[in-house]
């Protein structure tokens, strides 16, 4: 070994056995003079104070703090000037290991190098007034600082908190920051008039609540990483550096801005995480937003920057909060249905107006450049803003196109069913949002649809090649040039209705539909379908499919509302019955069908009728009224197919009819008469009309007249009443004129059995009485010479014609 290098190990020995007998010579010192140096620490810190610092003991720990010299305070407490009033120590530790200078010992000062806080607690507290426990730490006495030359500036190189609870209680601004502090260690270097901190940290968060009556951010999380922190003597401000921290199982990169002067309390957090879930995110606000945003759903990770700015103003209650997310090509759950494909750039902020306090009324959710499938169908816009979140209102515009078929998955098959067709939607909305679902909306704008075939399902309603114009204009909707095709029949639409929004979704049977339809050529029985029950449809597990539900909701509000409808048809045709230049003004009101005037042109006169159907399932309820001017009754007849009987046919009439009947009865869903169900009265009028082949008359004349031809009457004209009454008509007593007998009829026909009619029959030749012009004494030589009386009656099923003797005639009056 060179002389060199042993002189060099021994010069090494010696110093480090003189700084040993230093340290240990401190360490006795420190042992010695316990008492003396606990003192001289708490009076350093009193003099910077304004409250007091109280430890119950020191010990030294030789070995803990080398190459300084480690004393452990036992039982620390610090409580400001008026602790008596509030009670809150601003700090109350079991332990607190400090490491000390020895140099400084040396020299005779205190110089504190490192600090463990270990099993504490930490109370920031500030009452209602403003006051805070903190305020103990402005220098309460600056002469007496100056003046003690034995103190110096309180600087800690190093901290190290353990298990310590550390709660910031604001009452005046109803701030509560609660931390469980599991672990901190921090190195802090001081260049001038500033210092410089590196830490570790491990904390449970239990509460981070900017406004106690809305509950904590981060509740329960626990936060860990690294920190790099900055404070300015000057401004004042403590700045941690924007770095990867992790809250729970997710990673954020944290930055902030703390205002500790006095009288002041700002700060500003800034938040940024790439592809975190979005329910993560709304489990760490608060409830009172977070219960709202967990209506909502996104699948896959998103990415978020957000920050939340106090500016320290008191009259702010609430911290600003500004949130940015960007969301591409995810699925999102809304409480109306699922949003596929979607991507949108979306902002939150507390604060949408900055003339206005911050606040639920003055939040809002902002989407830009959304894009998504909804139920199958591509929809965009622009820009969709859901404004005061106190009492929420959306608003945007909204637009699409698609084929029709598109929404039959999405439907289930219940209400409507689409094939062909597109739909091209273009509607600028605002609505209220009760419970996040649109109510009372106010819309704009139109829907086309072009080229459809939709089936309703309820009624079995099936429209091909149909097209609709829908025209929304806040709360009235008008369809304009739309065009149905139900089987053969093409009708032009246009439709009115007022205060549509306002009822659609809380009052529907205040709907009323202004309707107004025309066609060249309508087939009535497509129609029927009307007529019968809204057929009722096996609903499916509620699987909370918005657009099921609101295609059953809108056949609801179709069921419920008031249809006026104004109908002009150039040929109209039911069967065998066909009319020409039908105008109809009908109503659908409730379960009933309002006829309230139908006029048409049929059989070479003209027909009005006005009446209603209730509709009570497969048998409805009746009641028409009806005119009938100068109708050709052989073809009336066959047009409403003998009305259910076969004595009087079409075959055995012609001549022209008026007449006046007031009726009801029953109808079948199938739009037929239900037979024997028609009650009321008729009272007609036959002009220029001849009766042919009628079997009572045809078997009177094999009776009594056979030289005279009963097989063809002709009658210029017929007054007469009938009485309906099921399967009967009550014939009134009536007078015949023919060209080959005069007669007078009364009694009952009965259209299956039960036919009891009484004929008075004068064998005098009409053609005698033909040459009178008097009209009374023609009715008088009516009835001169023998009378027949007759009746015919049934028997076996079969007319027969009998005597009608004196005593029968006697008892039937």
């Amino acid at each position: 070994m060179s002389r060199w290098l042993k002189l060099s190990l021994k010069i090494l020995t010696g110093l480090i056995i003189l700084i040993a007998l230093i340290w240990i010579g401190i360490a006795y010192y420190i042992n010695k003079n316990n008492k003396e140096i606990l003192a001289k620490i708490l009076d350093q810190v009193n003099t910077k104070v304004n409250g007091t610092v109280q430890v119950s003991g020191m010990e030294t720990t030789l070995l803990q703090g080398f190459p300084g010299v480690s004393v452990s305070l036992k039982n620390v407490s610090l409580k400001d000037s008026l602790w008596s009033k509030h009670h809150h120590e601003l700090l109350r530790a079991k332990d607190i290991d400090v490491t000390l200078n020895a140099l400084s010992l040396l020299i005779g000062t205190i110089n504190i190098s490192k600090v463990s806080i270990n099993n504490a607690n930490i109370y920031l507290y500030t009452d209602s007034s403003g006051y805070t426990n903190t305020s103990m730490f402005r220098t309460k006495n600056n002469e007496k600082a100056s003046d003690n030359s034995s103190s110096t500036s309180l600087q800690i190189r190093k901290i190290d908190l353990n298990k310590v609870n550390l709660i910031v209680d604001n009452q005046k601004r109803f701030k509560l920051f609660n931390f469980y502090v599991d672990e901190l260690k921090g190195r802090i270097k001081y260049p001038m008039g500033k210092w410089d901190g590196q830490f570790k940290l491990k904390t449970q968060i239990k509460s981070f609540a900017f406004n106690t009556r809305k509950g904590s951010f981060l509740k329960d999380k626990i936060l860990a990483g690294n920190l790099t922190a900055h404070y300015d003597n000057n401004t004042e401000v403590i700045t941690i550096d924007q770095k990867p921290l992790k809250i729970g199982d997710d990673r954020f990169d944290i930055g902030a801005n703390i205002n500790i002067a006095e009288n002041n309390a700002a700060f500003a957090i800034a938040i940024k995480a790439d592809q975190i879930l979005y329910r993560n995110i709304s489990l760490l606000l608060s409830p009172n937003i977070s219960s709202k945003l967990l209506k909502f759903g996104i699948e896959k990770p998103v990415d978020v920057t957000g920050s939340i700015i106090d500016d320290g103003n008191k009259s702010h209650k609430d911290p600003l909060i500004n949130v940015k997310m960007l969301v591409k090509n995810n699925k999102v759950s809304i409480p109306s249905g699922e949003l596929t494909d979607c991507s949108f750039t979306g902002f939150f902020s507390n604060q949408d107006t900055s003339a206005r306090p911050i606040g639920d009324p003055n939040s809002a959710i902002k989407f830009y450049g959304l894009t998504a499938n909804y139920y199958n169908a591509p929809i965009k816009a622009d820009t969709f803003i859901i404004s005061n979140l106190e009492r929420p209102l959306a608003k945007g515009l909204v637009t699409s196109q698609f084929p029709l078929e598109r929404l039959n998955s999405s439907l289930g098959g219940e209400t409507f069913a689409f094939k062909n067709g597109t739909a091209d939607v273009k509607l600028f909305c605002q609505a209220d949002i009760d419970n996040f679902l649109f109510t009372k909306p106010v819309i704009h704008g139109n829907i086309l649809i072009k080229n459809a075939d939709i089936t309703y399902l309820p009624r079995g309603l099936k429209l091909v090649n149909s097209s609709l114009n829908l025209n929304f204009n806040e709360k009235d909707l008008h369809i304009t040039d739309s065009r149905f095709q139900l089987g053969r029949s093409v009708l032009n639409m246009n439709c009115n209705i007022a205060n549509f929004l306002n009822f659609y979704y809380t009052d529907p049977e205040k709907i009323v539909v202004d309707l107004k339809m025309s066609s060249p050529q309508l087939y009535l029985s497509e129609f029927i379908p009307f007529l019968g029950p809204r057929k009722s449809t096996k609903r499916k597990t509620n699987t909370k499919n918005t657009l099921k539900e609101a295609s059953e909701q809108l056949s609801n509000a179709l069921e419920a509302s008031k249809v006026q409808i104004q109908l002009n048809v150039g040929r109209a045709i039911y069967n065998k019955f066909v009319a020409k230049d039908l105008n109809a003004s009908i109503s659908l009101i409730g379960n009933g069908v309002y006829f309230n005037k139908i006029t048409v042109n049929h059989a070479g006169g003209k027909v009005n009728v006005n009446g209603k159907i209730e509709q009570q399932g497969a048998i409805n309820k009746m009641k028409l009224n009806a005119t009938i001017n100068n109708v050709s009754v052989k073809e009336f007849f066959y047009a409403f197919d003998n009305f259910g009987q076969q004595s009087v046919t079409n075959k055995n009439l012609k001549g022209f009819l008026s007449a006046k009947v007031n009726a009801s009865g029953s109808i079948t869903e199938k739009g037929n008469i239900v037979p024997r169900s028609i009650f009321g009265n008729v009272n007609f009028t036959l002009n220029k009309a001849a009766l042919m082949g009628f079997e009572p008359l045809e078997k009177v004349g094999k009776f009594v007249f056979r030289s005279r031809n009963l097989s063809n009457i002709a009658l210029e004209r017929l007054n007469g009443t009938l009485i309906l009454e099921g399967d009967k008509v009550n014939i009134s007593p009536m007078q015949v004129n023919s060209s080959a007998i005069n007669f007078n009829v009364k009694g009952v026909y009965g259209f299956n059995s039960g036919t009891n009619i009484a004929l008075d029959i004068p064998l005098r030749d009409p053609k005698k009485s033909a040459g009178i012009v008097d009209k009374e004494e023609r009715e008088l030589a009516r009835m001169k010479g023998i009378v027949l009386h007759l009746k015919a009656v049934d028997e076996d099923g079969k007319i027969k014609i009998k005597w009608n003797g004196k005593k029968d005639r006697e008892e039937k009056l």
